[in-house]
């Protein structure tokens, strides 16, 4: 077993993490309005909810990161 497998793996740390959650949660964003006009639906209403909910889970990912950042920051002090 290495680090990259096996029962504790590695974590991947990405270097980009709020473009990396921008484009994933921009591709859901587009996929909902995608179906929304594929199935006959409002897509005024579907790209209005795919814009809102873009904007929360943003803010939900900036505010998790900022976090995690000022945790790490603190746990270096300590040493």
């Amino acid at each position: 077993m290495t680090a990259t497998n096996g029962r504790n793996p590695a974590r991947r740390v990405s270097k980009r993490p709020y473009r990396d959650s921008a484009l994933v949660y921009g591709a859901f964003a587009i996929i909902v309005v995608v179906i929304a006009a594929a199935t006959g639906g409002r897509v005024l209403w579907a790209v209005v909810a795919a814009v809102v909910a873009f904007a929360f889970a943003m803010l939900w990912t900036w505010r998790s990161l900022r976090m995690r950042e000022e945790q790490r920051g603190e746990e270096q002090r300590r040493k």
